[in-house]
């Protein structure tokens, strides 16, 4: 090849990539209100359409695109499989990380990592965490028609309870309730949902539920508290449940320091009542965008009425208190992390 051809050839090629650098540039400084600008946003939800998550999700979007510069467009997409591993994995190696995609998860498997399950390929402190629409207390309760109706009858006979998925909080949580507070909790794993789960009970497969958020039976079964269908057995908050004030809290039946922190470690996720988060290496400034959407929608008068006829219980948690949270357990010590892993049988 001749030096002119060469010449050219080289000069061609560094033509080319400047150009490409010069295209690329726009784009990584486009302001959030002109990249929005007519954008079509992606909600991710890991449950099915009709489930808690995706009532929450649906809710929201309905109202955060008025506060996101550019008003974009949202869809929501269901992308249910292995007790949300599958959509959590999307969010953190496939989905797009420009701040078009934002997803709400299980709020117990961004910690699934810290216990050691071989088969995580995320880190949940990389992810971008936008909040959670509620702090969630849980309950397990049993139906109408079973003989267990108290905490006593929980610690002399079992309780037949559904099973999501491994790492599913309705899995993992009454294993640990069994170790720490003599509980006999009988997982029937298999079931694909919660959904699918309250079916079962009511037709007589199951006895009751160990782990269920206060706000999901609200908002989902009202008529189960109105209509007294189910037994209230414990709850798991620090202070009284203001509409079940005698109920007792399971946090009471760990019997030593180093349980105490256990329970503590396991039911920190309850801050992340319904938490939303967005791929790793979202750009600075649209995070910031996304928080503070997701921040005014939340207090804005018009979602919370909307909220209010849904029977979604709101309680802001910011984007900053949940990376906080996720933070803090991943700081957890590791005789504290070995104790949770006992109880899991890890």
């Amino acid at each position: 090849m001749s030096t002119n051809k060469a010449r050219t050839r080289l000069m061609m090629a560094l033509g080319a990539a400047l150009l490409a650098t010069a295209a690329a540039k726009p784009a990584q400084a486009q302001a959030p209100e002109v990249f929005y600008k007519g954008k079509q946003m992606v909600m991710l939800v890991y449950s099915p359409g009709g489930s808690t998550y995706d009532i929450y999700a649906r809710a929201l979007v309905r109202h955060m695109d008025r506060h996101i510069p550019g008003k974009p467009n949202f869809v929501v997409q269901n992308m249910p499989g292995a007790g949300g591993l599958k959509a959590i994995d999307y969010l953190y190696n496939i989905a797009p990380k420009d701040g078009s995609v934002i997803g709400t998860v299980g709020r117990g498997l961004p910690f699934e990592p810290m216990l050691g399950r071989a088969e995580i390929k995320f880190d949940p402190q990389k992810f971008f965490w936008v909040g959670s629409m509620n702090r969630d207390t849980s309950l397990a309760i049993s139906w109408h028609t079973s003989k267990l109706k108290t905490m006593a009858d929980l610690q002399s006979m079992p309780l037949l309870t559904p099973g999501t998925g491994v790492g599913a909080d309705s899995e993992i949580m009454p294993l640990a309730f069994n170790s720490l507070a003599g509980t006999k909790f009988k997982i029937i794993s298999g079931y694909p949902n919660t959904i699918q789960a309250s079916l079962a009970m009511e037709m007589g497969e199951l006895d009751g539920v160990a782990y269920w958020s206060w706000g999901s039976i609200m908002s989902a079964h009202p008529d189960w508290i109105r209509d007294k269908k189910i037994n209230f057995l414990f709850h798991t908050g620090a202070k009284p449940l203001t509409q079940l004030p005698n109920l007792p809290s399971i946090r009471d039946y760990a019997s030593n320091d180093l349980d105490k922190k256990a329970l503590e470690f396991l039911l920190s996720r309850e801050t992340l009542g319904r938490p939303f988060l967005a791929p790793p290496d979202v750009p600075a400034d649209r995070g910031k965008v996304i928080r503070a959407a997701f921040a005014a929608t939340l207090t804005d008068p018009e979602f919370l009425k909307d909220a209010e006829r849904t029977g979604l219980e709101i309680d802001l948690v910011t984007g900053e208190e949940a990376e906080n949270v996720i933070k803090t357990g991943a700081n957890t010590p590791p005789d504290v992390l070995n104790r949770v892993k006992s109880l899991l049988g890890r």
